[in-house]
């Protein structure tokens, strides 16, 4: 029931009116109500869920006739600051959606009170219960910023920065916000001069120092810089009363004429700004030193930090920004004007990240330079590197003799040792790989600028033509401080930080040991990203090389008018590109579009003949076997895919004029994308099930195709083969022969189960995949794949409507016929899934030659790709589904957008103006944001995907995607608003903890506590949302994964079979040593170290570099399973990204491991295999080395077992084959 409720003062908040009614409605046993302040003033409602105790509250505070006459009937009068309040039924029914989130909170409030597992924090297992009314506000005297540093052994607080502004410090529920404020007394200039305030994170938090009553001290070592916000205040001192400067700030016209309240600032002031990105050490000093012991019962909340008591002085010595000119001019100097640059930009990393002090780091250069007297610089380099795994964060838990300059020389000494050791079988991926390079990368944040790498990445076409220059290109990426975009918040603008801050790093430089990066551009993907291209000058056969050179030697780009356009077609030389392929120029031809009705049916596609294809098939090396007759490539100045025409003679390229986007080079290379070397597998998602819904699709579908999928991950623990068969399908540890390995375990008696690591890894890859299948329908669809749909019939076979599908497993050739489902993502709209028909062609018809690709018809008023999400030929990839289950039962005609035309500025592109578009597109890509608002609004209309404002979303979502080619950004004042309740399928999930082992942690929710202060700083996060359940069928999909009950059961059935069990690797080599008792192998044992050592050392290089911030490294397991784990759900898209390239990197370290083991020391044809294994296999198992910040590494005894097991199978005499 709606309670109208009336005569309320203007002022009070929500939440205000929340505190008072829930006093009220508690008494009369309602837990489940809403509170909703009206547009009109003094007006709001209340809906209360339970309908008799509302008429319940009504009998004894409602009142039948309005005003002050109906008062003075009501049995039991409310008043609030004395104002009477007047309460009586609303004439109007409440919102269905908030209905049943009321009903949802119910249900899970329900369920929370039945829990019989209390939450327990690992180090809180012994606090006293949480007391409701705990302080969590305390007033401030002064805020510093510096580091730890030591004064003899006696930890010190290092001040570099201070503000000696009085504040307010509050513990919110997911951080901690700082309020500093002007104080100005003079009458003349009594206006409020704007507040500021520092919010920092509990999971930035490393350490967190109270002092005693006599040095009221709380201080903070953070992992990264701490955000800072300054309030949009419209008083001013002048005449009118009025900043107009601020109040312009406050109003952003591009989102609805959104007004913010504050804005997002790079530090406090100048003097902050200096030191705010590597100093990570704040301090503040609290008013009363009576609070210190209120700040240390703060341990009992759980979500706050435990905090350490210890006393400790602050110092002042040379200014931070003296320090770091002093490390500047001695990386630019004359006295280490011979170290190389790698070296140098390790050693500027190390103090610009905030692991090193500036001047410690200058006291480092002299170590490092009589390093480089006695070692290669490679080695020298690589032992820096490993300090960044090794150097603890300095603080209470830390002794001064850590961080001494003796034992970090110590710590390189060993690395070199170990390196010298191990580099007969260690590579690096650039020498393994042609197409690899070794790319140095920056992330700029609205705090600093912090160095990564070097890490392998895929080569382009810049960096092949510059490949003896590889250190003079930068990746630079822009992004928050925790390494994700900047989050859209409707209280604060971001435009000091997209306008100013990152625009100021892409119009200047980036200085890195005296080498200034200047911006370069940026491909289509990386622009998604927030990353771009940077470099620095050198010179090349006499001539200098720099930016603007680069980019005239790739083309002629003058005719083109739009900054967008411009970037885009510069950006297709920054396509990363597995290999080139030259041709000679008069192989190249060109050959007309298809055009009709105005629409280009052959928009991207071209074909090769035979012979060039087999000069690609020679030099691609992913081809090798496969021999792809589709690819997709990059052309002097075209773009686009070419397949395979058997007709054509000789060496033969043809392309049509859509392809070839700008003109002015004549280098006859042909670089390689990608190729459609297989099938790929089909997977619904939630976007193309809710338009499978609307198109009458039964939910029973779905939900079959989603509990067969849970089955099969549920079989998958139950046996050796089922788990070997599920990390083979997963291409899950295939460099190191794990699938192989744990058949062969069952084979002989023996059980993964037993181990507490390859179990965990089994486990989490489970998880993960539960995850993808609850939180974003990831459905695999057996009769269905993903195929290249990039091909026009050139032999003019095919009608309208019609497709040739062939697709090649492994020899078999499979031909679709009849009836399939086409579509393609992003599909949104509902016309973006059709019905067509899979024809045969003729025997002699080219198309036969080729496979894993959709040949569509070049015949009918309209072309079938732009019918699918504005698809086209050149490279897209579209979905096809031949399982009657999911034909649509009625279908929607396509959608048909009106293309924009770029943006015309009238004139050439200049540098700026690409930068001011890279800054644009940033602030305004919010394809995410239209995607999910679709997502919610097509479940709560009747008419779902159908509904006009899902179409009108749709659209929206089509002009979001052609941004990155239009630079026509979604005009926000026609966006829709966002509903307050959301489907309960866009929840996150409970948390998982990767420690020992996988685990979740058990959920049980914070008491809330009524204060003003902590919601306010709530609202410096993402705004708390309130869930329903939806009654669609994603709904139903998400509701019938129970991802605790699941992981609960699968955990029972692995470790049934382990209670009791003793070490697997003991086992694996008491089996071993029985059949190699007659075998030396002995002198093997430093080759083995060696091996193992360089394996590790590359494993804990990539759980730093894949790690979302230096304290918290990615987990071994998440790395041997080739997935970073999504913490409250599906893993989000950089994660995915980042998975992608984890596992490449790691399978080719294992790869490379796996080599020197059967092939090292000169031993190409693996004579003495076995006894390298054998030897490999003892030092795994017998020697364990406890490495700082991520403990011990396990995963080399599988690879070095795997390897051992597979040669003892080949020794003569009785034995299991698998």
């Amino acid at each position: 029931m709606e309670v109208i409720v009336r005569n309320l003062h203007d002022q009070i908040t929500e939440k205000q009116l929340e505190s008072f009614f829930r006093q009220i409605l508690d008494k009369l046993g309602i837990k489940t109500f809403n509170c909703q302040k009206l547009r009109s003033k003094g007006v709001a409602t209340v809906t209360i869920l339970d309908l008799g105790k509302a008429r319940q509250f009504l009998k004894i505070h409602g009142q039948t006739q309005p005003g002050h006459k109906g008062f003075t009937s009501v049995q039991k009068k409310l008043y609030r600051l004395d104002r009477p309040i007047f309460c009586s039924k609303s004439n109007n029914d409440p919102d269905d959606f908030l209905l049943l989130t009321l009903k949802k909170e119910e249900s899970d409030r329900y369920a929370a009170s039945q829990s019989r597992k209390p939450k327990i924090v690992p180090g809180k297992e012994n606090e006293p219960p949480m007391p409701r009314e705990n302080k969590r506000g305390f007033d401030t005297s002064s805020m510093k910023c510096g580091q730890w540093t030591y004064v003899g052994s006696d930890l010190a607080f290092m001040t570099y920065f201070q503000d000696r502004r009085k504040g307010r410090m509050v513990f919110g529920y997911r951080s901690i916000l700082v309020k500093l404020t002007f104080e100005r007394s003079d009458e003349a200039h009594a206006f409020e001069l704007p507040s500021q305030q520092v919010e920092i994170p509990y999971n930035s938090v490393q350490s967190f120092t109270v002092g005693p009553k006599s040095n009221p001290c709380i201080t903070f070592l953070l992992a990264e810089a701490p955000k800072v916000f300054e309030s949009l205040n419209t008083k001013s001192a002048d005449s009118n009363g009025i900043n107009l400067e601020a109040a312009l700030q406050n109003l952003d016209l591009r989102r609805q004429s959104q007004t913010f309240t504050r804005k997002r600032i790079t530090a406090i002031n100048q003097a902050h700004e200096i030191v705010v990105a590597g100093c990570l050490c704040y301090r503040f000093r609290l008013s009363s030193s009576a609070d210190v012991e209120a700040v240390q019962a703060l341990k009992c909340f759980p979500e706050i930090p435990n905090s350490i008591s210890w006393n400790t002085s602050a110092i002042t010595r040379v200014s931070f920004a003296g320090q770091s000119t002093s490390l500047n001019a001695a990386l630019t100097g004359t006295k280490y004007a011979r170290m190389p640059f790698e070296l140098k930009f390790q050693m500027q990393k190390l103090a610009q990240n905030g692991y090193l002090g500036p001047a410690k780091v200058v006291e480092l250069l002299a170590v490092v330079s009589r390093h480089l007297e006695k070692h290669k610089a490679t080695t020298v380099v690589d032992s820096v590197r490993s300090l960044f795994g090794q150097i603890p964060f300095p603080g209470p838990e830390t002794e001064a003799s850590d961080l001494s300059i003796e034992t970090l020389s110590d710590l390189l000494i060993e690395n070199q040792e170990s390196i010298l050791r191990s580099y007969s079988y260690s590579s690096r991926l650039e020498e393994q790989y042609d197409h690899i390079a070794s790319v140095h990368k920056a992330t700029v944040t609205p705090a600093g600028v912090y160095l990564y790498g070097p890490e392998p990445e895929t080569k382009n076409r810049v960096l092949r033509k510059y490949s003896d220059f590889p250190t003079h290109f930068l990746s630079v990426s822009f992004l928050d401080e925790h390494g994700e975009p900047l989050r859209f918040d409707r209280q604060t603008s971001g435009a000091d930080i997209y306008h100013e801050r990152f625009k100021t790093v892409l119009e200047s430089v980036i200085n890195i040991a005296g080498r200034p990066y200047e911006f370069l551009g940026f491909s289509h993907s990386s622009l998604r990203a927030q990353t771009s291209w940077f470099m620095a000058p050198f010179i090349l056969n006499g001539n200098l090389i720099y930016a603007r050179s680069v980019i005239k030697d790739l083309g002629d780009f003058s005719l083109i008018r739009s900054p967008a356009k411009c970037a885009a077609r510069i950006g297709q030389a920054f396509s990363q590109t597995f290999s080139s392929v030259s041709i000679p120029q008069d192989a190249f031809f060109t050959m007309k579009d298809i055009i009709r009705n105005g629409r280009t049916f052959s928009d991207g596609v071209g074909t090769c003949s035979p012979a060039v294809l087999q000069k690609i098939w020679e030099k691609y090396s992913q081809a090798r076997g496969l021999k792809p007759t589709v690819l997709q490539i990059r052309f002097q100045g075209a773009k686009g895919v070419i397949s395979l025409d058997t007709r054509l003679q000789g060496s033969a390229l043809y392309l049509r004029p859509s392809m070839i986007k700008f003109g002015g080079t004549n280098v006859a290379d042909i670089e390689i994308c990608g190729a459609a070397l297989k099938p790929l597998p089909m997977y619904l998602n939630r976007q193309l099930i809710k338009i499978l819904e609307d198109l009458h699709v039964p939910a029973e579908a779905f939900l079959r195709l989603q509990a067969d999928a849970v089955e099969n991950l549920r079989m998958t623990t139950l046996s050796s083969i089922n788990a070997a068969s599920f990390l083979e399908r997963n291409f899950i540890g295939k460099a190191g022969r794990i699938p192989w390995l744990i058949r062969k375990l069952y084979a002989i008696g023996l059980s993964f189960s037993n181990d507490n690591f390859l179990r965990n890894v089994l486990e989490l890859a489970v998880l993960i995949q539960l995850r993808e299948l609850k939180h974003r329908s990831r459905i695999r669809v057996d009769k269905g794949w993903t195929l290249y749909g990039c091909i026009m019939d050139e032999t003019g076979f095919l009608r309208e409507s019609e497709v040739y599908v062939s697709v090649q497993i492994e020899s078999e050739v499979r031909l679709l016929t009849g009836n399939i489902v086409i579509t393609r993502s992003p599909a949104l709209h509902p016309g973006d899934v059709q019905c067509v028909t899979a024809v045969d062609v003729p025997f002699n018809s080219p198309l036969r030659a080729l496979h894993n690709v959709v040949v569509f018809s070049s015949k009918g008023e309209r072309d079938l790709p732009s019918q699918l999400s504005g698809g086209d030929l050149d490279g897209d990839l579209y979905n096809v589904i031949f399982d009657v289950n999911l034909y649509p039962k009625r279908l929607s005609r396509p959608a048909d957008y009106d293309t924009l035309p770029p943006v015309d500025i009238q004139r050439p592109v200049e540098k700026s103006d690409m930068t001011n578009f890279f800054v644009e597109f940033m602030e305004n890509d919010n394809l995410g944001l239209i995607a999910t608002l679709h997502q919610i609004i097509a479940d709560q209309k009747e008419l779902g995907t159908f509904d006009p404002t899902c179409i009108l979303l749709a659209n929206m979502h089509s002009t979001a995607v052609d941004f990155s080619k239009t630079g026509r950004p979604v005009d926000f004042k026609t966006m829709p608003k966002y509903p307050k309740f959301r489907p309960d399928f866009q929840a996150p999930g409970p948390r998982v903890l990767i420690e020992k082992e996988v685990k979740f942690e058990e959920d049980q929710p914070v008491t809330p506590i009524e204060n003003d202060e902590l919601e306010e700083v709530a609202t410096y996060g993402p705004p708390k949302v309130r869930y329903y359940e939806s009654r669609k069928v994603l709904g139903k999909l998400y509701r019938k994964i129970d991802e605790h009950q699941f992981f609960e059961q699968i955990q029972e059935q692995s470790r049934a079979a382990s209670l009791g069990a003793k070490s697997l690797v003991d086992r694996v080599w008491k089996y071993i040593e029985e059949r190699v008792a007659l075998i030396q192998w002995r002198h093997y044992l430093d080759f083995a170290r060696d091996v193992k050592e360089s394996y590790e050392d590359n494993l804990v290089n990539t759980m730093q570099s894949y790690s979302a911030h230096p304290a918290h490294f990615v987990s071994e397991i998440e790395v041997f399973s080739g997935s970073i784990l999504g913490k409250n759900g599906a893993q989000s898209k950089r994660q995915r990204e980042f998975s992608v390239d984890m596992k490449e990197k790691h399978e080719r370290d294992v790869a490379y491991t796996v080599l020197c083991i059967t092939q090292g020391e000169g031993d190409k044809s693996g004579k003495e295999a076995l006894e390298r294994s054998v030897a490999c296999l003892y030092t795994a198992s017998t020697t364990m080395r406890v490495r700082k910040k991520v403990g011990a590494l396990v995963s080399f005894s599988w690879i070095a077992a795997a390897i051992c097991l597979k040669e003892v199978e080949r020794l003569p005499g009785p034995g299991v084959l698998l």
